[in-house]
């Protein structure tokens, strides 16, 4: 355990760092983050016992640092200094190596097996060990980084100390060096502390993070409770935008740019949706943000092109979003850019029309076919014959985080009012249906012109999706209900 308490050190009588506390305990990775110039390699060099605090005291497994020999202290705690020119050449197994010189004892001491299977271990772990004849000064900034993290490995110590461990790393080693490092924390209950300058990786693999703002510490705990919008951009002095990741329990930031190209203001009207026998395309003049629950491209992000394709009743493919891509590209359009639904309904039939409110306008698309129509309250496993409806709301405004979610929602209980007027019915339990089981929903915005904070049914913006979907959903349906009666006569 490494138990920091109200620390204050420097160079001379300058004073760097001013009252730092904190405990990091046995197999966890702390992450020291702040901008340049905040104190993080000052801090690392007064918990490693290179520079002595002015006050306080950093003790470690019970012991003050600074109470340690050099050597005794060396097999608790390993230092990865940042990268630097080196005063003599060494292969890289000899630079290895020399993390095991804490564990030499006598006079003339002996290289052991033990030794031996260390430095081998490392080398194999940080994946240098095609390198171990080679001299330093031959490898690239990224192999020789590598080459020191073995080195601090190979040291066997309870603690390791990295300042900036992915300098000089491309995005593949960086993931590698952090997953090794990872793991020697959680098997080996390794204490780790780490500075970073990505606030991205550090929040995915430590455990918590310590922030700090001119010598002084801002913010410590687990990374939910460091990187918040208002906090980074405090330290940071610059927009940010948290978000969570996609696989882990950790936030994520995105930097919001203050230049931008100046572009004139674009809106979507009805007439720019093409309506045919294939589908309904259309084309924007630039991204919108979208959430959708396409075929291809599903979820949230920027794109330029929506389409919903007709297929045939029949239609049956074991790869539904590779075959569809496929046709997007034989349509001459990227996949990349586009956002594909697909539907079995007559698209002939689709209901395109415009809405207004006081910040903005909106058109919605909808095609329907209820041949499939199901009450959600009772579905039940059964076959999935021709019928889908598909919603389309693009609007021309910027919209809120919250605004896409609640727009979704609100379009959403539109679409089962509209089931319900027209007593459309669940085949199966002849209770009132509330949609098919593959239905599909866009909501697009151009981010441009007022900010539409809201869209839920007491707002403007909601009530407006909410009669827009009503109402076209019901022209759909008894569009498709026409078609079919004509069909049957």
């Amino acid at each position: 355990m490494l138990n920091v308490t109200e620390l204050t050190g420097g160079y001379g009588s300058r004073e760097v760092i001013r009252g730092v506390s904190f405990q990091v305990n046995k197999g966890e990775m702390l992450g020291i983050l702040g901008p340049n110039g905040s104190g993080k390699s000052t801090l690392l060099k007064l918990i490693s016992g290179i520079l002595p605090p002015s006050s306080g005291a950093v003790v470690l497994d019970g012991k003050n640092v600074a109470d340690y020999t050099p050597r005794s202290l060396a097999r608790q705690l390993a230092v990865l200094p940042q990268l630097h020119a080196h005063a003599f050449s060494h292969t890289v197994r000899e630079m290895v190596a020399l993390g095991r010189y804490p564990h030499q004892r006598g006079l003339f001491s002996s290289w052991s097996a033990e030794d031996e299977a260390a430095v081998r271990n490392a080398m194999h772990l940080l994946d240098v060990e095609k390198y171990e004849e080679t001299l330093l000064e031959h490898l690239s900034g990224g192999e020789q980084q590598r080459a020191f993290v073995a080195q601090a490995l190979a040291q066997d110590a309870p603690v390791m100390l990295l300042d900036e461990p992915t300098n000089h790393l491309d995005i593949n080693h960086q993931k590698e060096l952090l997953d090794t490092v990872k793991k020697q924390a959680i098997d080996r209950e390794m204490t780790i502390v780490s500075i970073f300058h990505d606030i991205n990786l550090a929040s995915m693999y430590c455990d918590r993070l310590l922030l700090l703002d001119q010598g002084r510490l801002v913010r410590f705990g687990q990374p939910h409770e460091v990187v918040q919008e208002d906090v980074i951009r405090e330290v940071y002095g610059t927009r940010v935008r948290s978000h969570p990741h996609s696989e882990l329990p950790k936030p994520q930031i995105t930097l919001l740019p203050e230049v931008k190209r100046e572009e004139p203001e674009f809106r979507i009207r009805p007439g720019d949706l093409a309506v045919s026998a294939e589908g309904v395309a259309f084309q924007s003049r630039k991204p919108m943000k979208t959430v959708s629950s396409a075929v291809i491209n599903a979820g949230a992000g920027w794109f330029r092109t929506f389409l919903n394709r007709r297929i045939p009743a029949d239609y049956n493919c074991p790869d539904s979003e590779e075959e569809m891509k496929e046709y997007v590209i034989q349509e001459g359009f990227r996949p990349t850019e586009t956002v594909g639904m697909m539907t079995a309904v007559r698209t002939e039939g689709a209901v395109v029309r415009e809405y207004t409110f006081a910040a903005g306008t909106l058109v919605i698309m909808v095609t329907a076919g209820i041949g499939t129509a199901t009450d959600v309250s009772r579905a039940s496993v059964r076959e999935i014959p021709a019928g889908t409806i598909n919603t389309w709301v693009l609007i021309n405004g910027t919209l809120s985080e919250e605004a896409f979610i609640q727009a979704m929602i609100t379009a959403t209980e539109a679409k089962a009012k509209a089931l319900a007027e027209e007593d459309v019915r669940d085949q199966l339990t002849g209770t009132v249906a509330t949609g098919t089981p593959t239905d599909s929903l866009l909501i697009a915005a151009t981010q441009q012109g007022t900010e539409i904070r809201y869209a839920g049914p007491v707002t403007e913006a909601g009530s407006t999706i909410g009669k827009g979907v009503f109402e076209c959903t019901v022209e759909a349906i008894r569009r498709y209900r026409a078609h079919r009666q004509d069909s049957d006569e």
